[in-house]
């Protein structure tokens, strides 16, 4: 084994499992397509690690990603600070 080999054995999901996995557990629109223009053009997406050419996300930094994206439970809309 290596010293320096990073073993982490976090489940990595391909980019349609990834979209799916959001949408199912968190009832966030996502699409396969709307993850690779992030990962192109955007800071503002999910981590991921590259398999030659092939994105892999962690399921944790799906969730992060996920509970970012929803704001905090509020009881009137009078209570949703406006960013402008």
């Amino acid at each position: 084994m290596k010293e320096n080999a990073e073993i982490n054995p976090e489940r990595l999901l391909r980019r349609a499992q990834a979209a799916k996995y959001v949408v199912e557990t968190y009832n966030v629109p996502c699409s396969p397509k709307t993850l690779a223009k992030l990962a192109c053009v955007s800071s503002e997406g999910p981590p991921f690690r590259l398999a030659g050419r092939f994105p892999l996300y962690p399921v944790s930094g799906l969730d992060a990603w996920a509970q970012k994206k929803i704001g905090p439970l509020v009881r009137s809309t009078s209570e949703v600070r406006r960013v402008a």
